[in-house]
Formats: C-alpha cells, structure tokens, sequence
C-alpha cells in the first residue's frame, strides 16, 4: 500500500472577475473556495469599492474574498483593507515585495509568465512572504484576464509556496494544467464567461467537474 502522506486531495478554485451577485451565488453553490474581486481601471471586470462591499457582504464563512489590485497607491490599499476587509489581497502588477508586504496581511503575488523562461528562481526569491504566487499567462506590464495560458511545466517545482495556475484555463484544459503543474489552486475568469464580467452558468458548472475529474484521476493514480 503506498504512503499517503502529504497527498493532495483536492485543487482548490477561484472564480475571478465576479461582477454579478447571481453569479456569486452561482460559484458558492458550486463549491468554489474563493471569489475575485477587480479594482483595477481599465479592466472590463473592474468595480467600485461599493459594488464589491456588496458582492463581499453576500459571502459565507469558509468562501474567501480576494481583492486584485494592480500597481496600487497605498492609501488605496488602506482604504479596501478597511473598507472590504478581504481574506486575501491579490497584487497583480510590478509591485516591489517591500511594497506587498508592509500592510502585514496576506497576499497572493502573480507572476506574468507570456514571456517567461525557467529558471524563474530570481523573479519569484523576493516575494517569499507572499501567501501564494499565482502564474498567469499575461505579459509583463499588461492587463490579466485576457485568456492567455503559458508553458505549465514552468512552474510545477519552482517554490515551496504554494502555486496557483491562471490564465487561459477553461473546462477544456483546466484538467491537463493540474495534471502537468500539480498546482494548489486553480484561478478562472474569462474561460467560465458569455461576456467580460457576466459568468455562464454552464460554464462554471463544467469548470468545477473538470477539476474533480482531474483530482480523481491523480489521486487513483498515486493510489496505484
């Protein structure tokens, strides 16, 4: 009998760009682990602090609320910190690491991989206090959600943080990025979307049952 120990049993999902309360709705039904909220100008995804108190107020215990900033002021940081009190802050541009960690909460810091080669050990060394690093298939300096998916097998060994893959995902290959990558955690906008920001039902549900045959596959497979 193999030793279990340590195995991981279940890839956790993130829904982001959520815009639509009923769409929030959606996801929580579906079991999803994480909502993302977008505060970032210029994205088709962005709300205003007070839509996303709104979609915030409506969540459970246990479902977290990540707020994505991208190259934020810090009094804008401050101001969603106390106003929307996330789980998580999501930085998602060419913010420092001295930057990311001196609001002392804690955070999830993409990468921009469109262009990205391994080794990747010297642009990820200095955020070793983030939460997590989230791979995301944009380029450097570019606005994510835009449904570009990268090399996955960059990353499946490069930290012992843990990793999240976005970028491009959909229930079509949401399946082969955890396979190849073995990530923590799955981050989905675009590829669960009729529209930027209004989710498909039906997409979301197919996305979610993706990721549960992926995980049944790799657990019956380190079972053999």
């Amino acid at each position: 009998m193999p030793d279990n120990a340590g195995m991981k049993q279940r890839t956790r999902i993130k829904f982001c760009g959520i815009t639509r309360l009923e769409d929030a709705t959606q996801a929580i039904e579906l079991g999803v682990d994480a909502i993302g909220l977008i505060l970032v100008p210029g994205s088709p995804r962005q709300l205003s602090l007070q839509q996303a108190a709104t979609i915030r107020r409506s969540l459970p215990p246990f479902v977290s609320a990540v707020v994505l900033l991208r190259n934020p002021a810090a009094s804008l940081v401050r101001q969603v910190l106390q106003e929307l009190q996330p789980e998580l802050l999501q930085f998602h541009g060419e913010e420092s690491a001295e930057f990311c960690d001196s609001f002392g909460v804690r955070y999830l810091k993409a990468i921009a991989m469109r262009d990205a080669q391994a080794p990747l050990d010297e642009t990820i060394r200095p955020y070793a206090g983030a939460t997590a690093l989230l791979f995301d298939g944009h380029q450097a300096g570019a606005l994510g959600g835009q449904g570009l998916s990268f090399d996955w097998r960059l990353i499946r060994d490069v930290s012992t943080q843990p990793l999240i893959v976005a970028g491009g995902l959909s229930a079509d290959n949401v399946g082969d990025a955890i396979r190849i990558a073995q990530p923590f955690a799955v981050d989905v906008s675009s590829g669960i979307e009729s529209a930027p920001g209004c989710k498909d039902s039906g997409k979301m549900a197919d996305f979610v049952s993706a990721v549960a045959r992926a995980d049944r596959a790799l657990l019956d497979r380190a079972l053999q």
